[in-house]
């Protein structure tokens, strides 16, 4: 580590000290009510249960209000990048998917409101993801396998979109919305948003929508590193991109109406999006993309509708999604996925001591890529799915199993190109047994161990063409089998006192891991790259804790003029083959955050270290990344006047111009992530 990193993290280690001489000085039933800092008591939607994340069996992270309004970026693997586990796949502001634990693309499923996004993100990293967090109400990131409720694409974790566009609570004679608008200085950006909902007897809407853009962002230096430019030199006369990145532009925009009828013993609603975004690719200065997508979303519940059911409840999703990838002026490929989603759940009172679920969930995709990079033959996927899942409370333990059931067929359509139908008929079996301890309302602790199994993709399994956008040529293996897992996952938290979070670790051992690995063999000088099936060990660690320097948090929180926080993250993971011994590809390296939280009356200030070690584990044909360290200084102010509350912000990113770049990106040693800059935004909601 370079010395001005070391003496920052010195600095902020005297925080330690400050904690012990705050405790001799301050009344200890004080405490903050604070939304900028780790909360253990956020209910969390995308669980079995109705429990708040200090209770999960699972490692599990919310982002909501302030939080949340801090952390959105363009893209959605940006936003929830500081998170501890979470990395991005980084391809460009537009595209960014997150990496929890080390996996990525299929085996992370993104939910919108717990139903699939339906889009084309996880079969490319220059794929967007179609929906803008902008007027999210909330995120939340299930960190670890999450099979038994989402299915074998959640085998390495799920990220649940909240949106609340569906009103589910009677809002009669009430209106209510929020606004708000960004400029960023780092790529001449902006980004506004409005959402508005109200009701009237036992009607209520739901209105929403967004706009942003942003030009060519800017950067320390150049654009590709030294070793990229040593392995491809540019043609005779032509100049390395300096200062910005060519084609990392962006324009999107979106527009929702919902609408939904709430009685005493139910709700029933539905919604309509238009997405749409216009994004360059830094990896192919000449091309750009144009993604459209329609949904319909339905959603309802029946509440106590039988003896013993607390609960029925259903949701239903259809996508009608297109992208269009243009080079040079000319629509060169077309990708579209129309498809559905839909689970029904009853959740059932206590019974013989037992509390829990049972649910049924089918999903369909239809995709199609047609043109010059279509890589792989149309096809269709279908699931239908049986799961349950139940809690068993004895004092301060609680016991929790479930498991589910998954019959699942991969169809290769008929085609000129890549010859007759094929077909793959897929059975999974995933299972979990936990216990939770909560001796008390200030410590918990959880440990389960969970068995998944997923089903090879239509892309491992048929794909056979050059896929330009990661520059590699793919190669399917229509024989993969079932990739399983068996997995450990220990957390202990603490809820209040002068120290709050959470730290967990983590053992996962894979039979079969589908990866993608080069094989030093070059097709029309492209790298050829094969699917293939290892034995893989991922072990790892995550830990998020707050010292509270002025007030301890207490299990009732009340108001205190100035708080002082020191709040310290950091996340390890090491994936390796187990028979080779040698690291998995792309593998996150550690991290390290450090910040101080400083509020004081309606002013809230951060001042954050983010430290990445450098990555030499590294897989086939891989290079390595250098360390890099980000500062970043964020001030708030707040303004309430009677129901409406105004956030004020702005941010200071990447203080001192480093030249960062993410391991985990296709394109590390071509695109940088954005050099200093300034965000400066208002949210006002009523």
């Amino acid at each position: 580590m370079k010395t001005p990193h070391f003496l920052f993290f010195l600095v902020l280690a005297a925080g330690s000290t400050l904690n012990s001489m705050a405790q001799q000085r301050h009344d200890p039933a004080r405490a903050h009510d604070d939304e900028e800092v780790i909360s253990l008591d956020e209910m969390v939607i995308s669980a079995p249960l109705d429990r708040p994340l200090f209770q999960q069996g699972q490692a599990t992270s919310v982002l909501t209000g302030q939080k949340l309004n801090l952390a959105v970026e363009p893209s959605l693997g940006q936003t929830l990048a500081r998170l501890p586990g979470v990395s991005s796949s980084y391809f460009g502001p537009a595209a960014s998917r997150p990496i929890i634990r080390g996996l990525d693309g299929d085996r992370v499923r993104i939910l919108q409101n717990g139903l699939n996004t339906l889009d084309a993100s996880s079969a490319s990293p220059d794929h967007a993801v179609s929906f803008d967090a902008a007027n999210l109400k909330s995120v939340e990131v299930i960190r670890g396998p999450a099979t038994l409720l989402y299915g074998s694409n959640a085998i390495g974790g799920v990220v649940n979109a909240i949106d609340g566009r569906i009103v589910d609570e009677r809002l009669d004679g009430t209106l209510r919305g929020a606004m708000g608008g960004r400029f960023s200085s780092v790529d001449s950006g902006y980004q506004s948003n409005v959402m508005l909902e109200g009701g009237w007897k036992g009607l209520a809407f739901h209105v929403e929508a967004f706009t942003r853009a942003a030009e060519d962002f800017h950067i320390p230096g150049n654009a590709r590193t030294v070793g990229e430019q040593e392995r491809n030199p540019l043609p005779a006369g032509d100049l390395e991109p300096n200062k910005s990145v060519p084609n990392s532009h962006l324009r999107s925009q979106g527009v929702s109406g919902g609408l939904s009828y709430i009685w005493d013993g139910g709700f029933v609603g539905f919604a309509w999006t238009e997405f749409h975004s216009l994004y360059g690719s830094p990896a192919e200065e000449s091309v750009f993309i144009d993604l459209n997508q329609t949904r319909l979303d339905v959603r309802g519940a029946f509440y106590k509708p039988l003896p013993h059911i607390k609960e029925i409840s259903y949701r239903f999703a259809w996508s009608d999604y297109e992208h269009v990838e243009f080079e040079d002026g000319m629509d060169n490929t077309v990708f579209k996925n129309d498809g559905y989603d839909f689970r029904i759940e009853a959740k059932h009172e206590k019974l013989a001591g037992m509390e829990g679920v049972v649910g049924f969930q089918s999903d369909r995709s239809d995709f199609l890529i047609a043109g010059a990079e279509a890589f792989l033959p149309p096809n269709i996927t279908q699931s239908n799915s049986l799961f349950f899942f139940e809690d068993i409370t004895r004092g301060p333990l609680s016991f929790q199993f479930g498991g589910r059931y998954d019959s699942i067929s991969v169809e290769a359509l008929n085609n000129a190109v890549f010859g007759p139908a094929r077909s793959r008929n897929f059975d999974n079996l995933s299972g979990s047994v936990g216990v939770v301890f909560n001796p008390n309302d200030e410590y918990s602790a959880a440990f389960t161990i969970t068995h998944a199994e997923r089903a090879p993709t239509s892309q491992e399994l048929f794909a056979n063409g050059e896929h330009l956008a990661t520059n590699t040529f793919e190669v399917g293996d229509a024989n993969l089998g079932v990739e399983s897992s068996l997995g450990f996952d220990l957390s202990l938290r603490k809820r209040t006192g002068w120290v709050t979070g959470s730290v967990s670790g983590y053992y996962n051992r894979y039979n079969d891991f589908i990866g993608q690995f080069g094989t030093g063999v070059l097709i029309g000088g492209t790298p050829e790259y094969r699917y293939q099936a290892v034995q893989a060990q991922f072990l790892g660690a995550e830990l998020e804790t707050t010292f509270h320097l002025l007030h301890p948090v207490t299990a009732e929180p009340t108001q205190a003029g100035t708080n002082l926080h020191w709040e310290f993250k950091a996340d390890a993971v090491r994936a390796r083959d187990a028979r080779s011994g040698r690291s998995l590809p792309r593998i996150p390296p550690f991290h390290l955050s450090s910040a101080w939280i400083v509020e004081h009356g309606a002013f809230g200030a951060r001042l954050e270290g983010i430290y990445t070690a450098p990555q030499q584990r590294l897989g086939a044909n891989e290079f390595g990344t250098a360390s890099y360290f980000l500062v970043n200084l964020t001030l708030s102010y707040r303004v309430v006047q009677g129901p409406t509350t105004t956030d004020f912000y702005v941010k200071g990113m990447n203080l001192t111009n480093e030249d960062a770049r993410e391991h985990t990106s296709f394109l590390k040693d071509r695109v940088p992530l954005p050099g200093r800059g300034v965000v400066a935004g208002v949210k006002m909601t009523f």
